[in-house]
């Protein structure tokens, strides 16, 4: 990759969104699912002092936030998620105890805005398993009461579509019918939520990629760009994506992925030199999105202290790339304008890895260079004149 030119920040309206890439602190990297409140609020106040002047502003929940760590939970087990009446998820009491009384996020979400933070959290696809087995009713946003149509009462098993389940998590959750108006209403209850506790960020999962759902992607940024305050909306994860499939959505987000999950390996990262020549030959970094613009995501930074996939186990090991091969990581995702989610433990955040995901040169790049591309075809396109679509 190389990069032609640098541009001068341009002035962007309030209502604008993500005018550079979204960079942030996601939890999965570390924690995998079993972080507490007490452990991401003080996550939360050492990136306000150490990451935020660097721009690092989200600090984003990742997934299952809502199952309670018991024995026998797990990512992919059954009939540990804290749901409510309508079947919605709820922060598990036992690691979110500020949640209990029905508050859910709101707590963390104020402190979390007192540090000068934004705050995100990761969803699933649909409707979980849990609450199609329980047939719950559905929340009619609108009366405030259970959605009624047709003289009948819809619940979970009205709208839920079993055979579309999370291919990675099957016991989990499902997508729901958004061709009937109780599917929407559920959808609709599930981020007005989101936005009343003080969500800025959402990471919807399960959607993109080898689970790709139009349909809902549609609607979700429909009741976003609705909404009386910002969230971003981010798509996990993005396995097979090519940029074709990325462009049937990428108007309609702020951020998506177009790589599977990556890790601490160097075989993780040198897939992604790649897919980033397309996606910059395709003309999609940075195009338009939701309220603003869209940027093709990487993934998080796993560097520093971390967890494993799939781990009930908290951060324990530090990151097996070789210094170089961090280097080189960091510097490509600069390059590639990919959103900048680091996710080591920064309660133990080395010097090394502090003074690598806050170089400012690499920072400047990420977010004010433009035309960046691999350098081959940009050779071929000078010396030749072919057009940057062009196989060469």
């Amino acid at each position: 990759m190389m990069i032609t030119n640098f541009r001068v920040p341009e002035l962007v309206t309030e209502a604008e969104r993500a005018s550079t890439p979204p960079r942030g602190w996601n939890s999965y990297d570390s924690f995998c699912w079993t972080i507490s409140e007490e452990e991401f609020l003080q996550s939360a106040e050492i990136i306000s002092k150490r990451l935020k002047p660097h721009g690092y502003e989200y600090v984003v929940v990742d997934y299952l936030w809502y199952r309670r760590k018991v024995e026998g939970s797990y990512v992919d087990a059954e009939g540990f998620d804290v749901i409510d009446e309508w079947g919605r998820p709820i922060p598990d009491p036992g690691r979110w105890p500020s949640s209990i009384g029905g508050k859910g996020f709101s707590e963390v979400a104020k402190k979390v805005h007192s540090m000068g933070l934004k705050f995100g959290i990761h969803v699933m696809r649909g409707i979980s398993l849990q609450a199609f087995s329980a047939n719950t009713p559905i929340l009619d946003t609108a009366k405030g009461s259970a959605y009624e149509e047709s003289g009948r009462q819809w619940r979970a098993k009205d709208i839920g579509l079993k055979e579309r389940a999370c291919a990675w998590m099957s016991h989990g959750f499902m997508s729901v019918n958004t061709k009937v108006e109780a599917g929407r209403a559920f959808l609709r209850s599930l981020y007005l939520q989101y936005a009343e506790w003080g969500v800025d960020f959402v990471k919807n999962d399960c959607v993109f990629g080898d689970d790709l759902d139009v349909a809902e992607i549609s609607f979700v940024s429909e009741v976003l760009r609705n909404l009386d305050r910002p969230i971003l909306y981010s798509l996990s994860p993005g396995t097979s994506v090519t940029p074709a499939m990325a462009k049937e959505v990428s108007g309609l987000v702020n951020m998506y992925r177009i790589t599977g999950d990556d890790w601490d390996t160097w075989k993780d990262v040198v897939s992604h030199f790649d897919v980033t020549r397309d996606f910059s030959v395709s003309k999609m970094i940075g195009a338009k999105g939701l309220l603003g613009r869209s940027w093709p995501d990487l993934d998080m930074l796993p560097l520093g202290w971390l967890t494993d996939p799939g781990s009930n186990e908290g951060p324990h090991r530090a990151c097996n790339l070789t210094p170089n091969e961090q280097r080189t990581q960091m510097t490509l995702w600069a390059i590639a304008k990919s959103p900048l989610m680091f996710g080591g433990d920064v309660r133990k955040l080395d010097d090394t890895t502090y003074n690598l995901i806050t170089n400012p040169t690499l920072l400047e790049i990420n977010s004010f260079s433009s035309n960046n591309m691999e350098l081959m075809l940009v050779l071929v396109e000078s010396v030749l004149g072919l057009r940057l679509e062009e196989k060469v």
